[in-house]
């Protein structure tokens, strides 16, 4: 029988400002640090780390918890990295294909089929894709019926028949599969070689990639325990959690990065003063963040969602983002700040409405104590 450790720790949390910070509110950052040990005091999550980002650098930086809590115990270090999941489709893939566009080597305005000859709807381009407009559904567990590139290939486009691409957004994994896929027949090489290659090494994320070496596992955050993303029970340490990125190799479109605090710090800053550390031009940053569709409110750039409204009170051309294992990104060009948020909120087992409140109140407060 597997040993869960109480979630009820010392909050061992590290909370350093920096002297750039003087444009925070002290009152809000004495806010913020007090919640997040409250966090840890308590067990959910088990581990967080966090930065408030500028374009000359981290303004804040906390750390604390424990990134495993099943069988053993491992603290969360500055090294920790993160199983991103959907934060895979920001950080990754649309700005692989962003940069794809500046070098002309596709446009949005492509056809699916251009790329993947097999794909059954004619009409779905990449701007579809990017915007969850494909008319795709949110999420198919393929992996169930095969297993490998080829079976799961063939079970989205089966899955595919009969979508009507539009202006109607349903946020799907599916598309962002479709993507990575796009992203290798034009490239010419596997998506973890060119997101080395292409964002990676140009910006200085040698910890960010696609399956950690097994040696690198206690490095690693945990996520779920006996959950339902593998055919039978058992921890999810050091492997992407997503079932399908997982039956792919590790390496997908829409999942499957990994990352520390520091790396995800730089590039925040890369979006945020892209004349700095440049990855993505101005203008590609700007067409990121400008509205392309929306259904309710789910307001949807290029890849990015917009206006985090429950969030606390952010500029117009916010882009933010989330991971189902407890990750987040926020940038914001008209307030001069991002955040990273990485937990590993599903460890040992899902809490999401708990996730969610957690999330939103770490970024009201980040909002309050920007002067």
């Amino acid at each position: 029988m597997r040993r869960v450790a109480s979630g009820r720790v010392r909050p061992d949390l590290f909370f350093s400002v920096t002297g750039e910070s003087a444009r925070l509110s002290p009152g809000a950052l004495r806010r913020l640090r007090a919640y997040i040990a409250s966090l840890l005091s308590e067990g959910f999550p088990p581990s967080v780390s966090l930065a408030v980002v500028a374009p000359e650098g981290v303004l804040v930086q906390a750390f604390g918890g424990r990134s495993c809590l099943v069988d053993e115990t491992v603290a969360t270090t500055p090294a920790t990295r993160y199983d991103l999941a959907s934060l895979t489709k920001v950080v990754c893939t649309t700005t692989l294909v962003l940069l794809a566009a500046e070098r002309g080597a596709l446009a949005l305005e492509d056809e699916v089929v251009r790329w993947l000859p097999r794909y059954p709807e004619p009409r779905t381009t990449l701007w579809h894709l990017l915007t969850h407009t494909s008319g795709l559904v949110a999420h198919v567990p393929f992996y169930l019926t095969g297993t490998g590139r080829g079976p799961i290939e063939q079970a989205l486009y089966a899955e595919a028949a009969g979508s009507q691409p539009g202006q109607v957004v349903c946020y799907s994994d599916l598309n962002f599969m479709l993507l990575g896929w796009v992203l290798e027949a034009c490239l010419g090489r596997s998506l973890d070689r060119s997101f080395e290659a292409e964002v990676a090494a140009p910006i200085g994320l040698g910890a960010t990639g696609f399956c950690p070496p097994s040696a690198d596992r206690p490095c690693t955050a945990a996520t779920e325990l006996d959950g339902d993303q593998r055919f039978g029970p058992g921890l999810v340490w050091g492997e992407v959690h997503d079932g399908n990125a997982y039956y792919l190799g590790g390496v997908a479109g829409h999942a499957g990065l990994f990352a520390p605090l520091s790396d995800l710090a730089r590039f925040v800053q890369a979006l945020l003063g892209p004349e700095a550390v440049r990855l993505l031009s101005a203008e590609s940053i700007v067409r990121m963040s400008t509205l392309q569709a929306s259904t309710g409110a789910d307001l949807r750039g290029l890849g990015w969602r917009l206006e985090p409204k429950d969030w606390g009170t952010w500029p117009p051309g916010t882009i933010w983002h989330t991971g189902f294992t407890g990750t987040s990104l926020l940038v914001s060009p008209g307030a001069r700040t991002g955040v990273v948020l990485l937990t590993n909120s599903v460890h040992p087992y899902r809490r999401l409405e708990d996730q969610a409140a957690m999330r939103a109140e770490v970024h009201r407060l980040v909002a309050e104590a920007l002067l």
